[in-house]
């Protein structure tokens, strides 16, 4: 159950705003809010790379609040299925390791489809885009990079892990809610134990960025929309090997790791796990369909 977070494209992130809702980012009354607004969320992170025309923005307006239609008529119901199950798998024994494997594998069969629906609005976005509005994303990616940089990687090999483990702490709590001593042990040996994987991830986040600003120089080429479709949905072969690798540890780690520390919590445990589902289960029931 971890998030989409450090799976996503860079600059593709507000294309999978919705699913991030979905899994539980936000608390429950901003998720219903921030799920009915989300086009113009979207924007307005659009906009901290580039300096969108009027013209650019009511397009990506449009093409969000179809997305979003989309995604609430097709996807919601499957979440909301995931959710059923998961709220019955832990209401009333821990789930084994195959019960948890499987959730985990529940939750990423979501983002594909997500991920397929959005290629066209990031087409009409970037295929708009001026030389100049090329140049101002190229130098605020290298920006956002550099303050990544700046923020994930300590001074030690460490402190790095340390920071690591205090970010997946966190996460973990929206699902399991205070971690216990021994579940803090757990996440801090975990974390210790997964070498580089923040450095491999910036590597393949600045690869990701890098062919995404050369493909940008042939946007107006006939080819330029398959380009963009392959760079979105096969993110992964475009970071690098030692990414794809690093991917497919972290995510039977992830699982493992959130079977040992369910297995290291108490009942409580188990009734936050079930409250969280039941939470989301109630937002998404209480969505509309609609334009916002």
């Amino acid at each position: 159950m971890n998030t989409a977070k450090d799976w996503t494209p860079g600059f593709i992130k507000p294309f999978v705003l919705i699913l991030l809702l979905a899994l539980g980012l936000v608390g429950c009354s901003s998720t219903k809010m921030a799920y009915r607004y989300a086009d113009w969320g979207i924007v307005w992170w659009v906009e901290d790379y580039v300096t969108l025309t009027a013209d650019q923005k009511q397009q990506l307006n449009s093409d969000i609040v179809q997305l979003r239609q989309w995604h609430c008529s097709a996807e919601l119901p499957r979440y909301q299925a995931w959710l059923d199950e998961l709220e019955s798998d832990v209401s009333s024994n821990p789930p084994d390791k195959a019960t948890v494997d499987y959730h985990q594998q529940q939750l990423f069969s979501f983002f594909p489809s997500l991920l397929e629906k959005a290629t066209p609005v990031a087409v009409n976005l970037l295929s708009s885009l001026s030389d100049e509005q090329v140049q101002e994303l190229a130098n605020n990616m290298a920006q956002s990079q550099r303050e990544m940089e700046d923020e994930f990687l300590a001074d030690s090999p460490e402190a790095t892990a340390e920071a690591r483990a205090e970010r997946t702490a966190e996460r973990v709590e929206q699902w399991l809610g205070d971690l216990n001593s021994e579940q803090r042990d757990i996440v801090r040996q975990w974390s210790a134990n997964r070498g580089e994987q923040t450095e491999i991830w910036l590597r393949g986040r600045r690869n990701w960025q890098l062919v995404l600003l050369e493909l940008l120089e042939k946007r107006n080429a006939p080819t330029f929309e398959a380009e963009l479709e392959y760079l979105i949905l096969n993110s992964e072969e475009v970071r690098g090997e030692a990414y794809k690798v690093m991917m497919a540890e972290s995510r039977a780690a992830m699982s493992s790791l959130m079977h040992e520390l369910i297995m290291a919590g108490d009942r409580e445990t188990l009734a936050q796990l079930q409250d969280r589902a039941v939470e989301l289960n109630d937002d998404f029931a209480a969505l509309t369909c609609s334009p916002a």
